[in-house]
């Protein structure tokens, strides 16, 4: 069902991210072979794990595989069943640490799974300019888009409207079957926001056509606005973007800050290993901070800092706290965050327990379980 690709690596994600010479390095120990699962070829997650993989290589006396898979079922599977190590993913690790969207099957449930690194990125929700929308809160009655089976763009477009003091029964939900229809569908009148990546292809478009398009700005000083969408998403944080469609130095934009991809693991995984992975990253910086426009973000002083979509593995928290760079407020963070995990697994327990339904209706009663009995 899943290719391995034996560091496959696409012309474009190669150039200029070339293997260094082996580097004698006494203090890193590393496997001699490692699977890494990640988003299908092409993405930018496979790019970046890619050439993260290539420059570890170059360095170090180890060989890494890549697997890739367009699903998060796919991308985390392999973890559980031990066929690979480590995955760089998404929003699935939210999810299947809460035992939600596709993890709220019997045979998942709520997952410990660990975020190791996680590169900081920014999303947010554009309106085609002629709305003449301003802030989120004047997108009540306009039409916001969703896509069907994409639980992780829809759970951030809540958070949208949530920082707006709105949800999806205050404006109309116009449902698409794939990402790129709703951008066709702005630029066609038949949609006037939607989620984006600023620096995305799409982005582009929408700001070139005839309607153009306004970033909803999320400013940090809104505490309000942000203690709704943190509810919602408890991995965002205020991000200022400087680059992307009609972004710039001189015009930049308040977003939502998140980690994507985030290279994770599951708790059980050895700390020492965690450990010796994030040391022989952080030293081979140099070899793919230029693989994409975004890589250098890749930089370990900021890819261990919370929030994420999941908690730190103590592997990458020791390693932060030895280079200096894990704070009372990271700490404070990754507490609160493994409380919950402890909530959530205790809440799942309780309600297996009083179930005796069939396997097919138990996702529904567990939906209407968490929102009785867990907090957000």
């Amino acid at each position: 069902m899943l290719r391995l690709l034996v560091n496959a690596l696409p012309a474009l994600a190669i150039a200029g991210v070339g293997a260094t010479a082996a580097l004698a390095q006494d203090d890193v120990d590393l496997p001699r072979s490692m699977i890494w699962s990640a988003y299908d070829v092409g993405s930018g997650g496979y790019t970046e794990a890619s050439a993260i993989a290539n420059a570890v290589q170059g360095n170090f006396d180890t060989r890494i595989r890549v697997l890739p898979s367009g699903t998060s079922i796919g991308r985390l599977l392999p973890l559980r069943e031990g066929r690979a190590q480590f995955g760089f993913l998404s929003n699935e690790l939210f999810f299947a640490n809460e035992g939600t969207e596709e993890f709220a099957a019997l045979d998942w449930g709520p997952q410990e799974v660990r975020v190791i690194l996680g590169r900081p990125a920014s999303v947010g929700i554009i309106a085609a300019a002629d709305v003449g929308a301003q802030g989120v809160e004047d997108l009540r009655g306009k039409r916001v888009g969703f896509v069907r089976g994409n639980p992780a763009l829809n759970i951030k477009t809540d958070a949208y409207l949530a920082f707006g003091g709105l949800t999806r029964d205050d404006v109309e939900q116009v449902w698409f079957g794939s990402y790129g229809a709703l951008k066709d569908a702005i630029i066609s009148n038949q949609l006037d926001a939607m989620g984006m990546v600023p620096t995305s292809s799409f982005a582009r478009e929408i700001e070139a056509s005839a309607r153009g398009l306004t970033w909803l700005s999320f400013d940090p000083e809104n505490t309000e606005g942000w203690d709704n969408a943190t509810s919602v998403i408890s991995f965002a944080e205020p991000y200022q973007q400087t680059t992307g469609a009609g972004i710039s130095e001189e015009n930049p934009v308040w977003l939502l800050g998140y980690r994507y991809p985030m290279l994770a693991t599951y708790s059980e995984t050895d700390e020492e290993a965690v450990y010796n992975l994030v040391k022989a990253i952080d030293q081979s910086f140099d070899g793919f901070k230029d693989a994409t426009a975004e890589a250098s973000n890749w930089a370990v002083s900021g890819a261990i800092m919370p929030p994420a979509d999941a908690a730190f593995h103590e592997g990458a928290v020791r390693y932060a706290k030895e280079m200096g760079y894990w704070t009372d407020e990271a700490q404070a963070w990754q507490d609160e965050r493994l409380a919950r995990e402890d909530a959530v697994e205790a809440a799942w327990d309780e309600a297996r327990a009083a179930y005796d339904g069939s396997d097919d209706d138990w996702p529904a009663f567990w939906n209407e379980w968490r929102a009785e009995h867990l907090s957000d």
